[in-house]
């Protein structure tokens, strides 16, 4: 009888580990399924093209948000530091400065962001959640101060140019999220670094005790929350070519979130795939257009979306106790 029970909760375990790894992909298909049967033009190129292009910026901050949530953590300031530092590039451009300069001031800014929650965290042994939560009021705070609520015009033309090209009629950033995807994918499966970072997030104390240095862990996953938070920089702030606080304002952070749970990503860490997180900020930014071209309010966005993420994580908890 002991046999058949531990049998039968071992079987319940493996369903439900399989439903959350598959999840992104079913919530994929269904909502592309459901879109493409209600809604009048949904399927044609232009669209698509321009949801992969919205989503392309929520890709690259939502891959961030999952380092940091796979090791247990929280980052809900990673859309403001992309505010701040497509800011500070801006301006830096608008005075004159070369596009190139301006693209590695918006990274550097966003990893200084990213290491300064990871510091705190790390090293400091604060809590992410109010740590990142600070972190995020500070950096908004001083995109109002530093641009006094008006946009950043005037970037260098050639910096529109080259991030804003085509390659085979498919905008760059399309193209430069699929390839970073692969690449970080691929880090996260086969080496040691991916290894530390599950590791960690499953569970801390024994990494520690295997002679793993979580605290290392720990500051390079924020780290790399803020490098990515410089990568949607960069694709945000020429997609619109300007800057302004409002590219960081609460929404975005409901987002960023909602693309990493609903791709896959534990919220209790130790689980969870960056190539879903990316197709989790492709569901995210369909719901938005579906809702857009439905003519609906964006607070009834803000419900649809709240309720995705609520069904997802209870998903997500129901496996974890089974």
């Amino acid at each position: 009888m002991t046999h058949t029970t531990e049998a039968k909760a071992a079987l319940k375990r493996e369903r439900s580990r399989v439903v959350a790894r598959f999840l992104p992909v079913l919530l994929f298909v269904v909502v592309v399924a459901f879109l493409g049967f209600t809604v009048d033009r949904f399927f044609t190129a232009n669209n698509l093209l321009n949801i992969l292009m919205q989503s392309s910026a929520l890709g690259f901050m939502a891959m961030g948000m999952t380092a940091v949530l796979v090791t247990g953590g929280i980052d809900l300031s990673i859309p403001a530091v992309m505010a701040f530092a497509g800011i500070l590039g801006s301006m830096y451009m608008r005075a004159g400065g070369g596009p190139l300069a301006g693209a590695l001031i918006m990274i550097g800014v966003g990893v200084a962001g990213g290491a300064l929650n990871g510091l705190a965290v790390a090293s400091l042994r604060m809590i992410p959640f109010v740590v990142t939560l600070s972190t995020q009021a500070i950096a908004m705070g001083a995109c109002v101060m530093i641009t006094n609520s008006v946009s950043v015009l005037g970037l260098h033309e050639s910096f529109l140019n080259v991030v804003m090209s085509k390659v085979w009629q498919v905008p760059t950033p399309i193209v430069a999220l699929f390839i970073v995807t692969v690449f970080v994918a691929i880090l996260a499966q086969r080496s040691i670094i991916g290894r530390w970072l599950y590791a960690v997030g499953m569970n801390a104390e024994t990494a520690r005790v295997s002679g793993l240095s979580t605290r290392k862990v720990l500051f390079g996953s924020y780290a790399f929350a803020g490098l990515f938070a410089g990568f949607a920089a960069i694709v945000v702030t020429a997609r619109l070519a300007s800057a302004s606080p409002t590219m960081g304002q609460e929404g975005v952070v409901l987002n960023v979130v909602g693309a990493a749970v609903v791709g896959g990503v534990s919220i209790y860490g130790g689980s969870g795939s960056f190539s879903g997180a990316v197709v989790g900020a492709v569901i995210i930014t369909m719901i938005s257009n579906i809702m857009n071209m439905a003519h609906l309010s964006y607070y009834a966005t803000l419900i649809v979306k709240g309720l995705v993420i609520i069904a997802v994580v209870a998903i997500d908890s129901r496996s974890k106790r089974a």
